[in-house]
């Protein structure tokens, strides 16, 4: 298995992404754009970058400067916990509030109230836990 965030992981977490409707086609009803980054608490930058157009990852891989809509960061035991077991609403809000996830970019706030961002953020995890 690809390491976590790498070039080879990213390009399999943007086809898992486009082939779950909860996730793509939930955020294309949003017209949803961004540029995610993800990546690990204390390093410099992200480690992977997936750029998303009306929902859809169009581009992933290994982040090089991009600049970023969203910089989600995690301590390595954290992924590894949420990408196991998945995380809810609760599970992420806690995951907030203690600092186990940083959002070095990006307002967590209004994406948590907004349930159409919310949902698919939610889905996100349990994607990743099939890569």
């Amino acid at each position: 298995m690809a390491d976590l965030f790498s070039d080879e992981w990213m390009k399999s977490f943007q086809g898992a992404w486009n082939n779950e409707p909860a996730l793509s086609d939930a955020l294309a009803k949003i017209d949803f754009n961004s540029i995610i980054g993800y990546g690990f608490q204390g390093d410099d930058g992200p480690t992977g970058v997936i750029t998303v157009e009306n929902g859809k990852v169009t581009a992933a891989g290994a982040y090089n400067g991009e600049t970023l809509s969203w910089d989600i960061r995690a301590k390595q035991a954290s992924w590894d916990k949420w990408l196991s077991k998945g995380i809810g609403m609760a599970g992420l809000g806690m995951a907030y509030t203690t600092g186990k996830m940083k959002f070095v970019v990006g307002d967590y706030m209004a994406m948590a109230k907004d349930p159409r961002m919310a949902g698919p953020f939610i889905k996100s995890f349990s994607v990743m836990g099939t890569i």
